[in-house]
């Protein structure tokens, strides 16, 4: 028998902050503001045939039936000729009785159709829908986990085409299958393991008879590789935060003009010229990366080339990938100099050298080492080499598709879930001796990871995610 804590509940168990209304039909404008040429109004509550009625003037007989007829107002005038379908819950998006209205897509034609709706709507209690409602419903209602509901709002902001199959891939439930699957096998284990304190009478080496060490093993390299594919799978949603740092005039504003094809930073042969970080965004084979040009790093008495050199450290402690960039005819890294400073640890560093066109490969030995990143920010030699770079630095390789997209709150709940396997292994070294405390870090793991799906789920949680969507979500 698994023994559940106060705190392990399901999702459906929510407090009144996430129900307040829920019985209450719910009304938005569900596509974005502004002109277009079809706007979509969305109601979602139980028992809609009878406001079905009143806004079409039909009964209605087909769900699912696409509808063309004349809307008009509260005085008998026309609003629009507008296209209007039931959805008749539970096979609907929110699990309940949705309405879809699709109009043209004027602002003063959308306001006029919702302000029908809601007038009409008032015997019902129809109001207004919260951020993220339509979606929030579809959860409570068992229609999508939690890890599904956090990819619609992903589809919706994707910056690239990338990110938008990745988000697909989530929504379609690949993300959220992983993770049940790791939940089971970790429920398993927990199972036997409770069970056989429950029975302590038998006097069986039950660690070694059932391989539990091997089975936490094998679970804590599949949580290990979930967890990878986790973080650079999330470069597609947050972007790669790429730093050009290192001494003046070694060339980083050349390379950032290069790499963007355009005059971006000025460049002159004066020390000191970048005087505030510069950023610009592209996109590489689907990872949306941030480049930043920064400040020379060097001792200097000039309060606004200080100010400079300060955000460039603070570039620097907020950067995924730094490229420490160095002139191949004087290749001091900035790096020996300031290894104290504390924005550099544990940061993924590539030295760069620069002008490597002023070299040939038999004068240099440093251009000589396929390992060793040389370019010219002048001819643009070595640009695609240090693309790879940084595709490698996002954890991609070149034509590779994300299985899904990865969110800080997963990241962080995968590694938590690690954290406590990690401590149910160690603990499991002692064999029988600490059964309970191996008992205990399996069901930390089981429910962080429940934790993703929404299968255990806080109040808290749900009000941060859901807010965060758009109107009509």
């Amino acid at each position: 028998m698994v023994h559940h804590s106060k705190n392990e509940r399901s999702g459906q168990s929510t407090s009144s902050l996430i129900t307040q209304g829920k019985e209450q039909p719910i009304i938005a404008i569900a596509t974005a503001n502004g002109r277009g040429s079809i706007g979509v109004i969305r109601v979602s509550g139980t028992n809609l045939e009878s406001f079905y009625q009143d806004i079409t003037g039909l009964v209605l007989t087909n769900a699912r039936y696409a509808n063309y007829l004349p809307i008009v107002d509260d005085d008998g005038s026309l609003i629009d000729d507008a296209i209007v379908i039931f959805f008749k819950g539970p096979h609907s998006y929110t699990g309940e009785d949705v309405l879809e209205i699709q109009g043209h897509g004027g602002n003063a034609v959308m306001q006029l159709l919702l302000q029908r709706c809601l007038n009409t709507g008032q015997s019902i209690g129809l109001r207004l829908a919260e951020p993220g409602e339509f979606t929030l419903r579809a959860f409570l209602n068992d229609k999508i986990d939690l890890a599904q509901a956090e990819a619609v709002s992903d589809m919706i902001e994707a910056s690239s085409a990338a990110a938008a199959k990745a988000a697909a891939a989530s929504l379609s439930g690949a993300f959220s299958s992983v993770v049940n699957t790791l939940a089971d096998q970790v429920l398993q284990v927990r199972t036997l393991v409770e069970a056989t304190l429950d029975f302590p009478e038998e006097e069986i080496d039950f660690i070694e008879k059932y391989e539990v060490k091997q089975k936490l093993a094998s679970i804590a390299a599949h949580l290990q590789q979930t967890l990878t594919i986790s973080k650079q799978s999330s470069a597609l949603k947050d972007g790669l935060k790429v730093v050009l740092a290192g001494e003046p005039n070694v060339g980083k504003s050349s390379l950032m003009n290069t790499i963007f094809s355009q005059d971006i930073a000025i460049v002159t042969d004066i020390a000191g010229t970048t005087r505030d970080r510069i950023r610009e965004s592209l996109v590489l084979e689907g990872v949306p990366v941030l480049i930043t040009d920064t400040a020379g790093l060097r001792d200097t008495e000039d309060e606004i080339e200080s100010l400079g050199i300060e955000r460039t450290w603070q570039a620097i402690a907020e950067a995924d990938l730094i490229l420490d960039v160095c002139d191949v005819q004087h290749p001091e890294s900035f790096i020996q100099k300031w290894k104290h400073r504390p924005e550099l640890h544990d940061k993924s560093i590539v030295t760069v050298f620069n002008k490597c066109d002023l070299l040939t490969k038999d004068k240099h030995p440093l251009c000589n080492d396929i390992d060793t990143l040389c370019l010219s920010a002048k001819t643009g030699l070595g640009l695609d080499h240090l693309r790879e770079v940084i595709l490698q630095a996002a954890g991609r390789q070149v034509g590779e598709v994300s299985p899904w997209l990865g969110r800080k709150r997963h990241i962080d709940a995968l590694n938590q879930a690690m954290v406590h396997l990690s401590a149910a292994l160690e603990h499991a070294q002692f064999n029988d001796q600490v059964l309970d405390l191996v008992a205990e870090e399996l069901r930390l793991t089981h429910q962080t990871l429940g934790e993703i799906t929404g299968h255990v789920s806080a109040d808290e949680l749900l009000g941060n995610i859901f807010s965060s969507f758009c109107i009509g979500k």
